[in-house]
């Protein structure tokens, strides 16, 4: 099997819904536009992004905060949530109202951060079928639906649309949100156990992890009528996909769980290749893995024995440096890096 063909970026990007408000905003024209590696090892630290079960909240978190760090007794330490410096739930300000959230948002499973225009945004969805996608840190939603299948991740597309990855529907999906803040129509991709989506910007790929497979999916047609097909389609080693991600400081490569492994796929060579600090990184059970763009230093979220959620955890891991925190009274399920950005978003 050959490396993906480099497909030219799309020379003109759609439209996306403004942030809902109390009346709706006006569409606003929102495109991709990913910050220069310099720029980003410009700051000086990136923040913790959490998916927290717990509180059925994203968190943002300061990893730097001992507040809610590993010390002294566990007694003493804050919560996760109270230590918070922002968290968002659909539940904040009654304009999901209409999306049930005290049913839709269950199991919260996923917490991304996107810059989009300049404005940052937070890719967000629960388990029980509520996605959104949320400006930061203002919390106001620019585009949310609800979704069977059990979703566990979601992606902002060039032009505005999303992709969401549903594990027990199967399926991958891309929902027109560039048609407005409430738009459901969607095209649908059959990917058995589904779990993770990733905008691939310099091979234009949709990259898809499933219980078996890693596939790159071609985005085609118009924002308004978008038409999904495979493009590359990669046998895991083993079983059970579960997150994927790019890897922060080598863009052609991926960051790819499964049942037992943390792996590093190279898009260019089409092949899973080892990676500084494998050992003490490729374990079982990994939720979430990704690498801080500023200093290297590697995070992964494993579900903890003893947690109320089976598949939670209380801790998060650091490697290269190696550390640890824990999150008092959390079940994560996922956690990312947030790499702050200046936001031209009032």
């Amino acid at each position: 099997m050959s490396a993906p063909a480099v497909r030219s970026r799309r020379a003109v990007l759609g439209m996306m819904a403004a942030a809902l408000t109390t009346g709706a905003a006006p569409a606003s024209a929102l495109t991709i536009r990913p910050r220069a590696s310099t720029e980003a090892q410009a700051r000086t630290r990136s923040l913790l992004l959490a998916a927290d079960q717990a509180s059925e909240r994203v968190l943002v978190l300061d990893p730097t905060d001992e507040s809610w760090a590993e010390h002294g007794t566990r007694a003493a330490l804050r919560s996760a949530a109270r230590a918070a410096l922002w968290s968002w739930s659909p539940t904040d300000d009654g304009s999901l109202n209409f999306l049930n959230p005290q049913r839709s948002w269950r199991n919260v499973s996923e917490a991304k951060h996107r810059v989009v225009d300049g404005r940052q945004w937070l890719l967000t969805c629960a388990s029980a079928g509520l996605v959104a996608v949320v400006s930061y840190p203002h919390g106001r939603v620019a585009w949310a639906t609800v979704v069977g299948g059990n979703a566990h991740s979601l992606e902002l597309l060039p032009g505005g649309n999303v992709a969401v990855a549903a594990s027990t529907g199967g399926f991958v999906r891309i929902y027109t949100a560039s048609q407005g803040p409430g738009s459901a129509r969607y095209v649908q991709y059959g990917l058995p156990g589904a779990h993770g989506v990733q905008w691939d910007e310099a091979n234009s790929t949709l990259w898809a992890l499933g219980e078996s497979q890693l596939v790159g999916l071609k985005v085609d047609g118009s924002d308004a009528e978008p038409e999904v097909s495979t493009g590359v389609t990669v046998n895991l080693p083993d079983t059970g996909g579960h997150d994927l991600s790019a890897v922060a400081r080598d863009r052609n490569r991926l960051w790819v769980t499964s049942t037992h492994h943390v792996r590093q796929y190279s898009i260019s060579d089409d092949a899973f290749v080892g990676y500084p600090g494998q050992a003490g990184i490729d374990r079982a059970g990994v939720k979430s893995v990704g690498d801080d763009p500023v200093t290297g230093q590697v995070l992964t979220v494993t579900p903890q024995s003893g947690n109320p959620c089976q598949w939670c955890t209380s801790t998060i891991d650091f490697h290269a440096p190696d550390g640890r925190q824990d999150t008092a009274g959390a079940s994560l399920y996922k956690a990312r890096w947030l790499l702050p950005y200046d936001s031209d978003d009032e």
